[in-house]
């Protein structure tokens, strides 16, 4: 397969810069390959799932994980961003950095600007450990653990995707928007966004017409959001996220399963979680590690049967996802008539519903 093969036109105004409100209202594009199309808002989510279903979301939590500082060295010093991607230890992250070909190992990195340093509780300072490639480095934080976590949430700023961030600042709304209402495990520098569109009414409905829910965690790193460089699909390299399944919604799942219910991914990255915990016979076991899965056209789902999920982009490895969930053609013809019908794309945008394809 070739990276073109996952290409397609979609007009600027389409790409969503605010959530819709209330968040259930978005709309919901039901896709049943072979079945046609049909659309919907979210908040009917419960009359198109079965008592029995079990939804499976991804609980964790975003961080403010983008920090502006400068870097120092010797005399010279210049400004830099840093977008948390992966905790490393307790003190130390991988870190995407721009501009990354300035960065050296041994660089000392004051986040926060110095005029409203009275304004922190405590210091932000790193040295750069190792550079790696595309302008990904290691930090290693003068503070650890919960100190640390202190200072981040105090001098970030909410991670925005690039084409959001690219058209307007973050705010204080997106605090709020770019977080799911069932979040709870801190460590994602992304949303999972699938489930931004969840209100605690919807929930309530859900569990009134016997929709069993469960939860995942999922840490989302910044490698979401970097393009699929290899022309040839195969060649690309997934940068790995840390998930934990526990033995609890393992067994849970695996007797909804039995018991003829289906098991339906809120996002990607439950789907992406849940496979990566999937034996071959079918069984959803505890987990607990780091998956860098990628899940292209030919891939054989073990757990998942059906997906909600946002539409994603062009030639990006979620839209892999999906043509690999629903089928390549299907998703092609989805895609263009939610083109055709103005939804609203990306992480504030609309979602869809896919069946999986026989």
């Amino acid at each position: 397969m070739l990276l073109s093969d996952f290409d397609f036109d979609l007009p600027e105004a389409l790409i969503a810069l605010r959530p819709a409100s209330p968040r259930d209202t978005a709309r919901m594009l039901v896709v049943h390959p072979g079945q046609g199309l049909a659309h919907a808002q979210v908040r009917d989510l419960p009359s198109l799932l079965q008592p029995g279903d079990a939804l499976v979301f991804n609980d964790t939590r975003v961080i403010p994980a983008r920090l502006t500082g400068r870097r120092h060295r010797g005399e010279s010093n210049i400004a830099v961003e840093a977008t948390l991607h992966r905790r490393l230890s307790p003190s130390r992250w991988s870190a995407f950095m721009r501009p990354g070909k300035k960065l050296a190992p041994g660089d000392r990195i004051e986040f926060g600007e110095a005029s409203d340093r009275a304004c922190f509780l405590v210091s932000l300072a790193a040295t750069v450990v190792e550079k790696g490639e595309g302008g990904e480095v290691t930090l290693a934080f003068d503070l650890a653990g919960p100190d640390l976590d202190m200072a981040i949430h105090e001098r970030g700023a909410m991670p925005l995707p690039p084409y959001i961030a690219s058209k307007r600042p973050e705010d204080e709304r997106d605090r709020a928007d770019y977080q799911t209402v069932y979040a709870r495990e801190d460590g994602s520098v992304a949303a999972p966004t699938a489930g931004l569109h969840f209100t605690p009414e919807l929930l309530a409905a859900l569990e009134a017409r016997g929709v069993s829910q469960h939860f995942v965690t999922l840490h989302v790193g910044a490698g979401t959001f970097l393009p699929v460089k290899t022309e040839v699909v195969a060649e690309h390299r997934m940068h790995p996220e840390f998930g934990e399944v526990s033995a609890e919604t393992a067994q849970a799942l695996n007797a909804t399963r039995a018991a003829g219910g289906r098991i339906v991914c809120v996002g990607t990255t439950s789907l992406r979680l849940l496979e990566s915990a999937t034996g071959e016979d079918g069984v959803i076991r505890p987990f607990a590690d780091e998956t860098a899965i990628f899940i292209t056209p030919g891939y054989r789902f073990r757990a998942a049967d059906v997906l909600m999920t946002n539409f994603h982009l062009p030639k990006s490895t979620l839209f892999m996802l999906v043509s690999a969930f629903a089928g390549q053609a299907t998703m092609r013809a989805a895609y263009e008539t939610a083109i055709a019908e103005g939804y609203r794309f990306y992480s504030y945008g609309d979602s869809s519903l896919l069946f999986r394809a026989a």
